[in-house]
């Protein structure tokens, strides 16, 4: 579909170019595809590349161009056939750019990122070589998107406890051997989550998509409830300001 015009009600989630040029921009594109890159939507127009991060909450959804504006609907795009493009997202944290194709790769915010937690490149070798000097909690590290692209909050946990590494051990100190089970763990945790429609947090709602992993967990959201290996509580602390869920025998620091 041909983008005829956008509106854009919330000038933050709009991170590059201004808002003027983006409007002045995307009217007249065609939509031609849509691929990702790490937790980036890459939506392919006729000249550039519209970059939509949904951060927590962001969605879009499809509707009659007469259906009226909720108040969580920033950013508008009217199409061609008489529908709607809205770009919902009751936190506001979603971000948009749009950049030429030829940019793509070598501009924020893509130029920054690590690689794809399934490809090949992605082993423990590799991990270990960017890990070996920081001093930052193996937890943050992962986190890191310039590391290893689309690992969240609650997926580091569930690898984490799989792996039987404590959340707050220093990166460098983790082992190689300790990076093959992180590699191996990663790749089977975000498999058999996406398998399942990924995670749905409390405040979130899809009309089609409803997160079925949040029932596998094994020890995120789960303090105070039996570790299910060694049944002792699972305990709760704060990395780098993350809530962060551990078995405390399990995961124990070596």
């Amino acid at each position: 579909q041909k983008i005829l015009d956008v509106l854009v009600y919330h000038d933050n989630i709009i991170e590059h170019p201004s808002v003027d040029e983006f409007k002045r921009k995307i009217i007249n594109q065609k939509i031609n595809d849509v691929k990702r890159r790490g937790k980036w939507l890459l939506i392919e127009l006729d000249d550039y590349f519209l970059l939509s991060h949904l951060r927590m909450e962001g969605k879009y959804n499809f509707k009659q161009e007469s259906e009226i504006k909720n108040k969580h609907e920033h950013v508008v795009f009217y199409l061609l056939d008489g529908k709607t493009m809205r770009y919902q997202d009751t936190r506001k944290f979603g971000k948009m750019h749009l950049l030429e194709k030829s940019r793509l790769q070598t501009s924020k915010p893509l130029v920054d990122l690590g690689v794809e937690p399934f490809d090949e490149d992605f082993n423990a070798q590799y991990l270990k070589n960017k890990i070996k000097t920081k001093k930052l909690p193996i937890k943050t590290v992962l986190l890191d998107q310039s590391i290893v692209v689309g690992i969240g909050n609650i997926y580091v946990d569930e690898i984490l406890f799989l792996s039987k590494i404590m959340p707050t051990k220093k990166a460098f100190n983790i082992t190689y051997e300790e990076c093959e089970k992180i590699v191996i763990n990663t790749k089977e945790v975000l498999a058999k989550a996406i398998k399942l429609g990924g995670t749905t947090i409390r405040t979130f709602s899809s009309g089609t998509v409803h997160g079925r992993f949040q029932n596998e967990l094994l020890v995120h959201m789960h303090e105070n409830d039996p570790c299910p290996i060694c049944l002792k509580p699972i305990s709760k602390t704060k990395v780098g300001g993350r809530g962060t869920y551990y078995c405390s025998e399990c995961q124990k620091k070596k």
